[in-house]
């Protein structure tokens, strides 16, 4: 039996799983599109007071903007959250005990939702392009704007199942979800572009993990790294993924001694 063949079926079960909610399709592009209508109304205003990144243009910004929108259909998406709820409900035990690796069925449930959000790019795009202009990158950029997707994407969820196996020390993971969430926001360039961090300051948010998920695929997309500076900062994007690739796979194997020495 292909050993990837179980995994294949929990990311088609989790797609069908999050395509009976169809509902959501609806509140969900509605709230892209007034998300997008709302973020082009105020960086249209800054840059009317001259308050804007330095070397982005009003029309790149907006195309920065409505890009990490789109990108958080899919990035949003946490799929390793089951780790809280099973710990809490007392089922990882007998879950440890199934021929499967669990982290790799949370990453195919969490890639099987991940499918269904992206379906939404498409209606959400379409209706975005009623209010904004989006540029469109050479084919180099759109590759490489692919790329460090992947590559953010694999960061992303390594931190959301680091900070969902908290719970098997502490049950509830709330509070350092929020706070690690916010910082995310904040320094990952989804809200605003890194570009607007001065001199050290700047670089030392660049050279962080939440850099890796929104800045460096968007910096590629509206060109601001182009050509051999893509490089460096994709060899960021990996060593950061393979850093917290390591970190995860010690902590779950911490978590699993500690299932097993309070199961007795």
């Amino acid at each position: 039996m292909n050993a990837a063949a179980p995994y294949l079926e929990f990311a088609r079960k989790a797609f069908s799983r999050e395509a009976t909610y169809r509902v959501e399709v609806f509140t969900s592009v509605g709230s892209f599109v007034l998300r997008v209508y709302l973020l082009r109304s105020v960086w249209t205003a800054l840059y009317a007071q001259n308050a804007a990144p330095a070397g982005i243009p009003l029309h790149a910004m907006i195309t920065y903007t409505t890009v990490a929108l789109l990108m958080s259909l899919v990035l949003e998406v946490d799929g390793t959250r089951m780790i809280r709820e099973k710990v809490r409900e007392g089922t990882i035990a007998v879950d440890l005990m199934k021929p499967i690796s669990l982290p790799l069925y949370f990453f195919s449930d969490g890639f099987g939702q991940t499918l269904w959000n992206a379906l939404l790019i498409l209606p959400s795009l379409a209706c975005a392009l009623v209010l904004v202009r989006i540029d469109l990158p050479s084919l180099p950029a759109l590759i490489g704007f692919a790329l460090a997707f992947a590559l953010g994407y694999g960061v992303n969820f390594f931190l959301n199942f680091l900070m969902n196996a908290v719970a098997f020390w502490t049950l509830e993971t709330f509070a350092i979800q929020l706070m690690v969430r916010w910082v995310s926001d904040l320094l990952s360039g989804q809200i605003l572009p890194l570009s607007l961090f001065p001199g050290a300051l700047g670089k030392v948010v660049g050279a962080l993990p939440f850099a890796s998920i929104y800045s460096t695929p968007l910096q590629i997309y509206i060109g601001q790294l182009s050509g051999y500076a893509v490089f460096p900062a994709l060899l960021t994007q990996v060593a950061w993924l393979i850093a917290f690739a390591a970190i995860s796979a010690a902590v779950w194997q911490q978590a699993q001694r500690r299932v097993i020495v309070q199961g007795g």
